[in-house]
């Protein structure tokens, strides 16, 4: 099978995300790339993850070309695509529509340094304009809102994460949903306190070196 371990990697990442409630129904994509074959995996439009095969997942080109599926890949296959193209650094693409990420994205705006955690994408989470799902514009504006970051929030929409392996991206998402609620919950009570830049480029720097050798980060 073309792209049998990324493809894995697509269906079980897919599960975790229904697991870990950062999706719901058919809502959400995930993909990685294989730099070195120049090809991505990625998942299909409107497939229950959980009901998901790596046959199922789609097999396709930095250029849209699809190479391997009966499927139709994920409506937002533009921004992936984008964002491999965009940054050499990315290998994974993760997109959620979790609960609190949006309300923040809802509410349009950026998800500061609420918690130190929030360094898993830098010392915030920028926001981009919105736009239609699935479109051009979006695709655009995500590439050029994320800069360095390893998160971007969609305007009334959702979360972007990457990394350098799929694993990487998952776990900012996760995180990430974590700093929203805590940022929702503190905005109830009054007004939070924001980490200094300093110090979050500390965090950052010991984040680089977090976890076990070969391991999680």
């Amino acid at each position: 099978m073309l792209l049998e371990d990324e493809r894995n990697s697509v269906v079980k990442y897919g599960r975790k995300m229904i697991e870990a409630g950062l999706t719901t129904g058919t809502g959400g994509n995930l993909s990685v790339l294989n730099r070195e074959k120049g090809l991505i995996a990625i998942s299909a439009s409107g497939l229950n993850y959980l009901e998901t095969t790596p046959a199922d997942v789609v097999v396709m080109d930095l250029d849209g070309k699809i190479h391997d599926s009966n499927r139709t890949p994920s409506s937002e296959a533009g921004f992936h695509t984008a964002l491999y193209k965009h940054r050499t650094d990315i290998n994974a693409v993760v997109h959620t529509h979790s609960v609190y990420a949006s309300t923040v994205a809802c509410l349009n705006m950026e998800l500061p340094a609420v918690h130190y955690l929030v360094g898993f994408a830098g010392n915030k989470v920028p926001l981009a304009p919105y736009a239609t799902f699935g479109s051009p514009e979006l695709a655009e504006n995500v590439i050029n809102t994320i800069e360095n970051y390893n998160a971007v929030l969609l305007a009334n929409h959702g979360l972007i994460t990457v990394g350098a392996a799929i694993q990487n991206a998952f776990d900012a998402a996760e995180e990430l949903e974590l700093v929203a609620r805590i940022y929702i919950q503190a905005l109830s009570v009054g007004t939070p306190v924001i980490v200094p830049e300093n110090e979050m480029n500390k965090v950052i720097e010991k984040f680089s070196t977090y976890g076990q050798a070969g391991g999680k980060k």
